[in-house]
């Protein structure tokens, strides 16, 4: 039978989410239940949802994918430099995103927080406050102690992200250093934990689009109409933070790594990419462009199957830079639309966790949806404005999937060049 793929489902459900919200507002009810409850219930049901999965989902990935990485090269030569261009390449893109979402400030609308026009919470937002607090330079250093919990079953109970990560990334590396046969099962162990979250992962995404009627209906239910304007331009002007901050990514910076490291042609690499960052944009997906991207890489950039083979699927699972990007200006976008003044500390923690939670979520449906939540969760943000970014999300997915890819492809071209490949983008 004919079914509709997810994105045009969730659009439908924003759809008529934005229609079912304007009409109900936050006064109408049928037999004494408010529709503006039920749109919170059923927003806050998916939340739960997402939430319920993040830390056995995140140990799991974190510990097969460092595992698989030691298993295959020993995190030698290859690998080694394979890990520190995905690191910095990450790290340049969020604070990227960082810069320009400190420059346009999209949550500030004529000077004053977006909150009152985008129907947030006043109690969540004081709360916020509270949690986010002042803080100074000094307390770096409890973000550095955080990444080591003296007990790690209270961190997950306690959704100390950062804990987590680190200890996971501990236990995969680790895991390759004892004895085969142990080391085999617990491999065999983890991949189990993982496919099955991932099923379960799969099973809850099911429901986004009535999740996202729930989150969009409840924000659009709280907004006056003469705050519709202002809705649409703190929005519109997100959506072109988000845009322009992409657009520096690979047009700049991916370019002058391929000019000044690798030594080639940066046009010649968007030439030989184009096909697969094309199909990038139309799936929203790098694991599903996977198979393009090798081939273009082979075939039209000149890497070698030893280098693309190793680099690429990686970078299918941990190497994403647009997603890094898109969830740094997200989650100071919701801060600022709080009318929230945050420090050193917390943008540190903000693109600390951004860059952790690149590589932990990469892999699953709505990565970015999942970490963002991670992310807000860690500096002690509300999740109900996830509804409002949502109504942006599919299109800018569309350009933050193809920024992976074009930086998974960069990754194999100067990594083969450092390799001592010759050939690599040479004109025929």
């Amino acid at each position: 039978m004919f079914r509709l793929k997810l994105h045009w489902q969730i659009l439908i459900a924003l759809a008529f989410a934005v229609l079912l919200g304007a009409l109900a507002g936050t006064e109408h009810a049928l037999f004494g239940i408010r529709y503006y409850d039920v749109f919170n219930f059923i927003g806050t049901l998916f939340l739960n949802a997402l939430k319920m999965i993040i830390v056995p989902l995140i140990i799991s990935s974190i510990i097969v994918g460092i595992a698989g990485v030691g298993g295959t090269q020993g995190l030698g030569r290859l690998g080694g430099k394979t890990i520190l261009y995905y690191f910095t390449t990450s790290l340049v893109s969020i604070l990227t995103g960082l810069l320009f979402v400190n420059l346009f400030a999209p949550g500030i609308v004529d000077g004053r927080p977006a909150k009152e026009f985008l129907g947030l919470n006043a109690e969540q937002a004081l709360i916020a406050a509270e949690k986010v607090g002042d803080h100074g330079a000094g307390d770096i250093a409890d973000v550095f102690l955080s990444m080591v919990p003296p007990n790690i079953v209270q961190a997950a109970a306690n959704g100390q992200m950062l804990g987590l990560i680190f200890f996971s990334l501990l236990f995969g590396y680790f895991m390759t250093r004892i004895p085969k046969a142990m080391a085999d099962n617990q491999h065999v162990f983890w991949q189990g934990i993982y496919h099955t979250m991932m099923k379960i992962t799969d099973f809850v995404m099911k429901f986004a689009p009535l999740g996202v009627f729930g989150l969009v209906a409840k924000v659009i239910a709280g907004i006056k109409p003469e705050q519709l304007g202002e809705l649409a331009s703190s929005l519109g002007m997100f959506f072109i933070t988000v845009l322009l901050a992409l657009a520096t990514h690979v047009l700049i910076s991916l370019p002058l790594l391929l000019r000044f490291i690798a030594r080639v042609n940066p046009w010649r690499q968007y030439s030989a990419m184009a096909p697969a960052m094309l199909t990038a944009f139309s799936t929203a997906s790098s694991s599903a462009t996977l198979p393009l991207t090798i081939e273009c890489v082979e075939k039209n950039a000149g890497v070698s199957n030893r280098t693309s083979s190793f680099v690429l699927p990686l970078g299918a699972t941990v190497n994403m830079d647009g997603t890094a990007l898109y969830e740094c200006v997200a989650a100071m976008f919701i801060a600022q639309a709080y009318g929230l003044e945050l420090g050193l500390v917390t943008q540190f923690t903000i693109v600390l966790v951004a860059l952790l939670t690149s590589i932990g979520v990469a892999g699953i449906p709505a990565a970015s949806l999942v970490a963002i939540t991670i992310i807000l969760g860690t500096i002690g943000l509300p999740l109900e404005a996830l509804g409002l970014i949502l109504a942006v999300d599919r299109i800018l997915d569309m350009f933050r999937t193809s920024v992976n890819v074009f930086s998974d492809s960069v990754g194999a071209v100067i990594i083969a060049r450092l390799e001592g490949e010759q050939g690599i983008l040479q004109t025929t």
